[in-house]
């Protein structure tokens, strides 16, 4: 899985002088070759995340292109408050697909939890879950009948739009998501937290390398 920074508009300082419109006033930065805030701005962003004024955040924007295994990315298309997504098509797109493979299988939680998975390894990648398996990895097979059936359909003429259809969960896919700064803070405090699937807890990392050093004090502030 990865997360690849497009570009992005706005800074700090955008911050700030969004919050200080309202008295019709305007900041610079103390030193614009560092491109370091005044104190008094960096007491501002704090007091604004504190109190939970987010709109000086909305101005900010940030575009990520995204790879990740389709079960992540329907989770991660749950964000739609301050977010965009322009996704890789496979109605159109019939190259040969890529799939996710976990280092091992987790346990599910114990007790009256409903989602979610526990520390505990149930299985290596070697398990076979079927008892009458010739192979132990049962899993890279079931990759490489579903491709290879994909293929085969495309091959053959069947539309892509409808051969997509036998591929898998894991398989890889990418999109462009653009998104406020105050957006991904949002999304990212949610899908850090030790609850949100492992998965997209490795992809809300990627957020943090991207957005941290664009904005340092305003990320460090809201997600603190």
């Amino acid at each position: 899985m990865k997360a690849e920074y497009v570009d992005h508009m706005g800074d700090d300082l955008r911050v700030v002088n969004a919050a200080r419109v309202s008295f019709d006033k305007e900041s610079l930065w103390e030193d614009d070759t560092e491109f370091t805030l005044f104190e008094r701005d960096v007491k501002l962003i704090k007091y604004l995340c504190r109190h939970g004024h987010w709109t000086p955040f909305s101005h900010p924007m940030i575009t990520v292109r995204e790879t990740v295994p389709i079960f992540v990315a329907r989770q991660r298309f749950k964000h739609m408050v301050g977010f965009t997504y322009n996704e890789v098509s496979r109605r159109y797109v019939d190259d040969e697909p890529e799939f996710f493979m976990p280092d091992h299988w987790r346990r599910r939680p114990d007790g009256s939890v409903k989602q979610g998975s526990s520390d505990e390894v149930a299985f290596d990648m070697n398990y076979s879950f079927f008892t009458n398996a010739e192979s132990a990895q049962c899993y890279q097979h079931i990759i490489e009948d579903a491709k290879g059936l994909y293929l085969e359909m495309v091959g053959r003429g069947v539309a892509p739009e409808q051969a997509r259809m036998v591929l898998p969960q894991s398989m890889y896919t990418s999109y462009y998501v653009t998104g406020s700064l105050a957006a991904w803070a949002r999304a990212y405090k949610q899908r850090i937290d030790s609850h949100a699937q492992v998965e997209i807890q490795d992809l809300a990392k990627q957020w943090d390398e991207v957005v941290r050093p664009l904005f340092p004090v305003s990320w460090e502030a809201l997600t603190a």
